[in-house]
């Protein structure tokens, strides 16, 4: 018999909101700064991942993709990102957000860092089975028009991989603002990209940003969405249109401050029968990984072992991923949750 954090850690696991730069280690983060000479406040992480909120994180954020410069590096960080993802939580697919802004202020091009992601993420997949799509992420501190140069980059320069847009960051006033790239996302959705939007994360950010995320930029999905439960009119109208929530349980911890437990907005969004699933956002910023998240952040928030395998099919359900991929994973996930379950005690089904 095992019990239920076990259980929680061993479960199969989608995640969908994962920052590509937030998959190194601080290891490789400390090694690769020293490696191209970018001076670090300190190599000590439980300093350098010190965080008092949003605005503070993303400083570091922005800085650590300074540490990314050559294709090795890149490559690297994709391929060690999944062999620990699978072995601190069972991650059997994942999709990144991708940043190519950030790196073309330091020079590099689109294809100089989407093609070393796909090598290193096509070999992870070879080795560990773990499949992967691509969400190339809008940095709103930029400008509209901007955003609209990067869609057309990622039509000029088609890979299977690259599958969606999405946005992230705050704008230079420090707010979400998701209408701003109305034109960019309108792009993206005639070339055929999914779409996807951080919004209502905050307690400074506002429910009507989901609203605008759903009805105007035509979202599939959203990344966080935490202030939809504010506005049961939004509620009912993310519920109709079945859009799946990414959410990142410990991330709320330290950009919001807010306690995990039983009257989590991630739990009131569970309870009000949004399809939530679960991810790490950026797990060697916030110190956590996929199994954490459902070990402490799902079991601190009261979630039985039936609602926890429900989140991770929501993850399937949710992912930007072909029809034919997404039957394999629900095949895989059904499977390892008989095992699972026959191997947990009844009476801990909760604990």
């Amino acid at each position: 018999m095992i019990s239920y954090v076990d259980y929680l850690r061993l479960l199969p696991k989608t995640e969908l909101h994962c920052h590509f730069a937030s998959t190194m280690s601080s290891e490789l983060f400390i090694e690769l700064a020293a490696k191209h000479g970018v001076e670090l406040p300190t190599t000590d992480p439980d300093e350098l991942f010190d965080f008092a909120h949003l605005v503070d994180f993303l400083v570091a954020f922005r800085f650590a993709h300074d540490v990314l410069r050559d294709p090795d590096d890149f490559e690297r960080v994709a391929y060690d990102g999944v062999a620990s993802a699978v072995a601190d939580g069972n991650l059997r697919y994942r999709e990144y957000y991708v940043n190519p802004q950030y790196f073309a202020e330091r020079g590099l091009s689109y294809t100089d860092v989407i093609d070393p992601i796909i090598a290193g993420l096509a070999r992870a997949e070879e080795d560990f089975g773990v499949g992967f799509r691509i969400v190339v992420a809008i940095n709103r501190r930029a400008d509209a028009a901007s955003a609209v140069d990067l869609v057309r980059e990622m039509i000029a320069y088609p890979r299977p991989e690259v599958v969606g847009l999405g946005q992230d960051d705050l704008t230079p006033e420090n707010t979400e603002d998701p209408g701003r790239f109305i034109e960019a996302y309108a792009l993206a959705r005639e070339h055929g990209f999914l779409l996807t939007a951080h919004v209502g994360e905050t307690d400074d950010a506002t429910p009507d940003a989901v609203r605008i995320a759903i009805e105007e930029l035509g979202c599939d999905r959203l990344d966080h969405g935490y202030r939809i439960v504010d506005d049961p009119a939004i509620v009912a109208l993310a519920r109709e249109r079945g859009i799946g929530f990414a959410a990142t349980p410990l991330s709320t911890t330290i950009c919001s401050g807010w306690t995990i437990d039983d009257g989590h907005r991630i739990r009131r969004m569970i309870d009000a029968g949004l399809a939530v699933n679960v991810s790490t956002d950026d797990a060697m910023f916030f110190r956590t990984d996929i199994g954490r998240e459902y070990t402490e952040g799902l079991r601190l928030m009261g979630v039985t072992a039936e609602e926890a395998k429900q989140i991770a099919l929501n993850g399937i359900d949710a992912a930007f991923c072909d029809g034919a991929q997404k039957a394999r994973l629900r095949a895989e996930f059904r499977a390892a949750f008989l095992a699972l379950d026959a191997a947990l005690e009844p009476e801990r089904q909760s604990v």
